[in-house]
């Protein structure tokens, strides 16, 4: 009966819909920032410890932040992998960690009842304050990374990615891939984990996002018992800049398959970008879209040379990616890279039209809500607005901004971000 009701209430959670609600913003007694939303009717709550500890601080040692995090809960405090895997299971609690370029997470979804969220409480106190990086527990996720980074090399989408970001980003931390290398992977000892994680999982570094129902009140005490036994540690030094390219590459990777993966693109915004709102708009119609971008139109439905088109912004705490992408069959990979190309440079020069404008905008702006319509959902927004810096009202203020776009600053941001001799281009396939 216990689960059934759990399972109900997660069924309840995911057909609410939230509107953009107000972000309340402190610090704990460590002087990390917390950010909490209430949302109330359901008695769940959404938790997540956020990290500066993605792949961007792996240094030389490519896959270290992916591979800590990997091993956080496998042995913590008194507990191993299996009794903290049993006591989430035992109150109906979700636990996860991830790492992406920017940063590392655990993430947490529990009742509210008191009971249940005590112990998911203190299983995840445990594991973000205590981890034990036991040698065994090391060495089968080692050996776990390092299967799959062989099967990484069987996938020709994956290589066409890796490939890209490398010729993209160049020597900066955003150039190898958060998973890492076989190479530095392999030479990784435990100690290398216990470094890191002692260096960046500390009190400084940390932020702490909550959503759900609960007070305020509750949410502060919660906060601050999850990060007090954390070393107050120091933040890293800020990220480098990322170098703009001085001239396009063609980059072909031979490859035994029928069809040939392109990506196309160059170094495109950050999160704070003040062009994001022009280039986020106008990529909506040039390939973020779907059926009806520019790309999809030009490359699909009037030539058939691809199954889709597509393009899109990846901006970061530094200036991410600006990629376009399809996959052909070999012997169409010219024709259908010189589509693309080409609709990208009448797109530059010209700019959308008023009517794709405001058909864009409806799109944006009208399916905006859905984005975070449940907790989870709104969890990833309110992380991503604390991490990054952004206004707490950028929920609220999202909608407003899409529609102060125009035609204008669409071609002038596009104009001056996308610059045609610095495209980059990447094939992956057998050359016919």
């Amino acid at each position: 009966m216990h689960n059934k009701w759990i399972g109900f209430v997660l069924l309840l959670l995911s057909n609410q819909v939230f509107s953009a609600t107000k972000i309340e913003h402190w610090q704990t007694s460590q002087g990390s920032p917390v950010f909490y939303v209430e949302t109330k009717g359901l008695p769940m709550v959404d938790i997540r410890i956020i990290f500066d500890a993605g792949s961007a601080r792996d240094g030389e040692q490519y896959g270290v932040a992916s591979l800590t995090s990997a091993v956080l809960d496998t042995g913590a405090g008194q507990w191993n992998a299996d009794q903290i895997a049993k006591r989430f299971e035992s109150v109906g609690a979700k636990f996860s960690t991830h790492v992406s370029r920017d940063m590392a997470s655990l993430s947490l979804r529990s009742l509210t009842a008191e009971k249940l969220l005590q112990k998911s409480l203190q299983t995840l106190h445990a594991i973000v304050s205590k981890p034990i990086f036991n040698e065994a527990d090391f060495q089968r996720e080692k050996q776990r990374t390092l299967a799959g980074l062989k099967h990484r090399e069987e996938s020709p989408a994956t290589l066409a990615k890796i490939a890209f970001s490398n010729i993209l980003f160049k020597d900066h931390p955003y150039a190898h891939p958060s998973s890492g290398v076989t190479e530095t992977v392999s030479e990784f000892s435990v100690d290398d984990l216990k470094t890191f994680y002692k260096q960046y999982y500390v009190a400084s570094n940390a932020m702490v996002v909550i959503v759900g129902d609960i007070t305020k009140q509750k949410a502060m005490k919660i906060a601050e018992s999850l990060i007090v036994n954390l070393d107050k540690g120091t933040k890293p030094p800020a990220l480098a800049e990322v170098a703009l390219p001085k001239q396009g590459i063609n980059k072909h990777i031979e490859y035994p398959s029928s069809q040939t993966h392109v990506l196309s693109g160059l170094v495109g915004m950050h999160r704070k970008d003040p062009d994001y709102f022009s280039l986020y708009v106008g990529n909506h119609i040039l390939g973020g879209g779907g059926l009806v971008s520019k790309l999809f139109v030009e490359v699909r439905e009037k030539r058939g040379l691809a199954y889709s088109a597509y393009s899109y912004f990846s901006p970061l705490l530094r200036n991410g990616t600006f990629t376009m992408g399809l996959q052909t069959r070999n012997d169409q990979t010219s024709q259908a890279v010189q589509v693309m190309q080409q609709t990208l440079s009448n797109f530059v020069e010209q700019g959308p039209s008023e009517q794709e404008l405001l058909a864009a905008k409806k799109n944006l702006t009208g399916g905006f809500a859905m984005r975070f319509d449940n907790n989870s959902k709104l969890t990833r927004y309110v992380a991503m607005i604390g991490f990054y810096q952004l206004t707490l009202d950028y929920l609220d203020l999202f909608q407003l901004k899409v529609e102060k776009v125009t035609v204008a600053s669409i071609k002038d941001a596009f104009s001056r971000r996308v610059k045609l001799g610095y495209i980059n281009t990447i094939t992956v396939g057998a050359i016919r």
